[in-house]
This record gives structure tokens, sequence and C-alpha cells, in this order.
């Protein structure tokens, strides 16, 4: 059996694979936080909801290549609440305001190498807005140009010396990087639920120093 989507380039065919389901502690905490905000939405009076379809009719998607659209009502609930529950904030019955979001200052991936101990630090001069969470993809072939299966790891620490050591971050959701590997992170703030442009950074482990 086959199915059809569409890719990158136009559409695809590839043969149909029963999705792995390893039920891993953040698959299912992503799971609950999108149980209880679709028991939440439920749960709140018409009037609260068209406060949110309101929102969501004046406030575009963030823009992808070629692609920005509009919500309904209940996906930005969803979107904000799920992303709350993500970093560990109280639920909001009520649509924030969209913020004004500062240049994220976050830079370049930095992986370094030192006899065999591996780190990898994204540069940043200055300090991000609270709560910019950290995405990023298992390491892959250096050949690789593009990554779109990044994965949440966590909270960007706070930057010493102009660096954010994410080095833990990243090693506890995929163990430490093989040499030779090319690492993706993707990194966005977040304000009240609602998450700016990502920055995209990459790096190839380097061979021990």
């Amino acid at each position: 059996m086959t199915v059809l989507q569409g890719g990158r380039y136009g559409r695809i065919s590839r043969a149909f694979v029963v999705p792995a389901n390893p039920r891993t502690a953040a698959q299912t905490g992503a799971r609950r936080a999108f149980a209880q905000a679709a028991a939440r939405w439920r749960s709140l009076a018409e009037d609260a909801r068209n406060a949110w379809r309101m929102a969501a009719a004046v406030q575009n998607t963030l823009p992808r290549p070629g692609q920005s659209s509009r919500l309904t009502g209940r996906q930005l609930f969803m979107k904000i609440n799920c992303s709350l529950a993500m970093l560990g904030l109280e639920p909001v019955s009520a649509p924030p305001p969209f913020p004004q979001f500062t240049d994220n200052p976050v830079g370049a991936l930095a992986i370094t190498n030192a006899g065999g101990v591996i780190r990898l630090k994204l540069a940043c001069p200055s300090t991000p807005a609270a709560h910019t969470t950290v995405r990023a993809a298992a390491p892959c072939s250096p050949g690789r140009a593009y990554c779109d299966d990044y994965r949440f790891v966590g909270v960007l620490p706070a930057p010493a010396q102009g660096w954010c050591d994410i080095t833990s971050l990243y090693t506890a959701r995929y163990g430490s990087p093989a040499v030779g590997t090319k690492v993706f992170v993707r990194v966005n703030q977040n304000v009240n639920g609602w998450e700016d442009m990502p920055v995209e950074a990459w790096g190839i482990v380097p061979a021990a120093a």
C-alpha cells in the first residue's frame, strides 16, 4: 500500500508505514496537554470562545516559505495553551495580545570536542525573551542541507560570556552526537504562548582536539 502526500518539491508517493508509538515521557506529556486543552476549550462560555475566534481572525500564523494562514479560534486556543503547557506555565482562558518581539539575539551553533568531551553552544551576546525554547533534531548526515524534524528539548539557559550552553538539553534527548554528524537546532522566543520566527543553526561535530 502506498500513500500520497505533499513534499518540499511537490507530491510524493511512499510506502504506508504504521507510525512508531514509543510512548516516551515527552510524547505522553504532549498528548496529555493537548487533551487537557481540548477539554478546557469545551468548558469555555460561548462569549469566551468568540473572543478567541475574533483574535484568530486578525492574526496570521507565522509565515513559512510561501505559506501563511489564519487559524480558527479553537486552533489558536490550542496552540497558545499547548505552548504554555510545554513550558510548565498556567493555561489562559482569554487570548493574550500578540507581543512586540525584540530581535532574537541567538546566532551560530558552535560544537567543540576537547579530548572526546563534546559541547554544544549557541552564540548569544544578549539575553533573549524569557521562556525562549530550543528544538533540535537527531544527529544526521553531514551532507544534509535541510531539516524539518525538530523536537522540543528545553528552555534556553541564560547566556554566559556571550554563549548559551545547550549540551545537557541536547544530550538528554539524543545522547552525545558522534564525530562527523550534523546537528540542527531551532530557537524561538516565547511570550505568553506566542512564538516569534525561529532562528535556525547547525554545526558538524569535529574530531577530538
